[in-house]
């Protein structure tokens, strides 16, 4: 089943790339842009993603998709990797996939000469990993070797 965040991030993604959701069955549709800001969701992003939850997300579709973002949120379906593209696609879990990706429309994807759509990443705490394995990698080359 795929959980909220998982559903964020897979909109936040295609969202990069100029996919739009279509709302209240195609009457409206939306594109936040920017969809980062620096180490967070921008407020576009979150003021859409809000959007699609008050509508309860029944009559909420991803441009080229037919799974309604309720759907997803069920334990029929899953967000897994595109074999062809590596971007979040939804698949079900039972039964056939999609035949298609949301991709296949975007005629240059995928474009591996451009940055990939991705989360917002926190500088400071990656930094902190960073300083933490160097400090692990220090204390295990100064350990003696047994032998």
């Amino acid at each position: 089943m795929a959980d909220q965040d998982q559903v964020r991030q897979y909109l936040a993604y295609w969202f990069q790339l100029g996919k739009k959701v279509f709302i209240k069955n195609g009457e409206a549709a939306l594109l936040p842009q920017p969809v980062i800001r620096s180490d967070r969701y921008s407020d576009e992003f979150e003021k859409c993603w809000q959007q699609i939850s008050s509508l309860h997300s029944k009559d909420c579709y991803l441009e080229g998709t037919d799974q309604s973002i309720a759907e997803l949120l069920t334990p029929a379906w899953e967000i897994s990797a595109c074999a062809r593209c590596a971007m979040p696609v939804p698949m079900p879990n039972l039964g056939m996939p999609a035949l298609t990706c949301p991709c296949i429309d975007l005629p240059t994807w995928p474009d591996t000469e451009i940055p990939q759509p991705r989360s917002p990443i926190s500088t400071q705490s990656q930094l902190i990993q960073i300083r933490d394995r160097l400090m692990q990698a220090g204390k295990r080359a100064s350990e003696p070797e047994e032998g």
